[in-house]
């Protein structure tokens, strides 16, 4: 794909009054209900030829995408029956389960967080690389940022993982011995036989399940193995961004601030993607960057646009100082889109719709609720949302 450098012009923030500084816009109350198909879908203009994707940086921090529908998942945690449901209602993934992209020229956005809580978490991001490769053969593209999950696990914190993760790590490291090392085939193909793998292993004589202390400390050793700075999962990682533009939209998965901004976000890409990669420092050790994955107002860790602040004045003054200030939408940016912290009341935005929410815990390891995506277009937002019991059937719900 070719790169190149854009020049964009800035672009003032949305007016926002003193009511939709406060509280979150809220859904319509009423939804139309209708049934979506792949042709209405796929792209942004039915049936034309759009420009090309033009990506910018490595890891990717500015593309431009003309004419093309984006769709934005929030966090999946492991989950990779609800995930495959979040890409199914997002029109880019075939109901079939055969894993194929269905999306045209659509860009997908993954907003981090694939990590921990869950036990195919190497699926999901396979799932997701095999995607990307057949979008790009359709015009389409697929993005991912990492999420503060994921550069834990690259820090060898493994709080979260749950039991079935180390598992699915251990089938994964003897899955790669039988592609002798071929990292790249190996971990492509990887969803269409882990579930396999993971059969095998319950219907194993040897299985005792999580609590064998022996499989535990094998899985860790494992996972160790295939997140730590410069291993093969860890150099996947490193192919995505902290923060991402896309055409006039920011994603990340806590929050960009001004110091960032000021920083560099493509400065900030590359110090994670070094990092991950284990590039060192001239004294031998691995540079962490701090700014963008550790701290509460870090990239990756800040909460100061998703969490409900009602009762928090000072807060409220400080998420309003920041929205305002001249120097926060970079680039030409109008609207940020994060995840990091599940929305009880599913997708929702903030401040005249600058910041959107779209973590909505739809894991079975968090909220395990429904699953919902945000689409734009004609750079219109707009959540879409399942049905619970049937996803041949959407909700599509507008903000007003």
């Amino acid at each position: 794909m070719a790169s190149s450098s854009l020049c964009l012009n800035s672009l003032p923030l949305p007016p926002s009054s003193s009511s939709s500084s406060s509280h979150p816009r809220k859904l319509s109350e009423t939804c139309s209900s209708l049934t979506l198909s792949n042709n209405n879908v796929s792209s942004g203009i039915a049936g034309a030829a759009l420009k090309p994707i033009v990506v910018s940086g490595n890891p990717p921090t500015v593309v431009s995408a003309p004419g093309r529908r984006i769709v934005a998942v929030g966090d999946l945690h492991g989950d990779i029956d609800q995930a495959r449901c979040a890409l199914e209602i997002a029109g880019v993934l075939s109901t079939d389960g055969q894993d194929l992209w269905t999306g045209g020229q659509t860009v997908l956005i993954q907003l981090g967080d694939v990590l921990d809580r869950g036990e195919d978490e190497i699926a999901i991001l396979s799932l997701l690389r095999s995607l990307d490769i057949q979008a790009k053969a359709e015009g389409g593209a697929v993005f991912q940022v990492n999420g503060n999950h994921e550069t834990m696990n690259v820090e060898g914190d493994f709080r979260y993982v749950d039991s079935g993760g180390f598992d699915e790590c251990t089938d994964f490291l003897d899955y790669l011995n039988d592609y002798h090392y071929d990292c790249e085939e190996a971990f492509v193909s990887w969803v269409g036989v882990s579930k396999r793998w993971k059969e095998d292993r319950r219907m194993s004589k040897n299985f005792l399940g999580p609590l064998n202390l022996v499989k535990r400390q094998k899985g860790v050793i494992a996972r160790s193995v295939l997140f730590r700075p410069g291993g093969p999962l860890a150099c996947e990682l490193a192919r995505h961004a902290v923060v991402l533009k896309v055409n006039d939209w920011l994603f990340c998965h806590g929050g960009l601030l001004p110091r960032h901004v000021a920083y560099g976000m493509e400065r900030m890409n590359r110090e994670v993607s070094d990092w991950m990669r284990g590039l060192s420092d001239s004294d031998g050790s691995p540079h962490i960057p701090f700014l963008a994955t550790h701290g509460y107002d870090s990239v990756v860790w800040n909460r100061l646009y998703s969490r409900d602040t009602s009762d928090l004045e000072d807060y409220q003054i400080s998420q309003a100082s920041i929205l305002n200030s001249t120097n926060y939408f970079p680039v030409g940016a109008k609207a940020m889109v994060v995840g990091h912290t599940p929305q009880t009341t599913g997708v929702n935005c903030e401040y005249n719709c600058s910041i959107w929410r779209i973590d909505v815990g739809m894991s079975s390891g968090v909220l395990y609720s429904r699953p919902e995506v945000l689409e734009i277009k004609d750079d219109k937002a707009r959540a879409i949302r399942s049905n619970w019991d049937t996803f041949s059937e959407f909700h599509i719900v507008d903000y007003t």
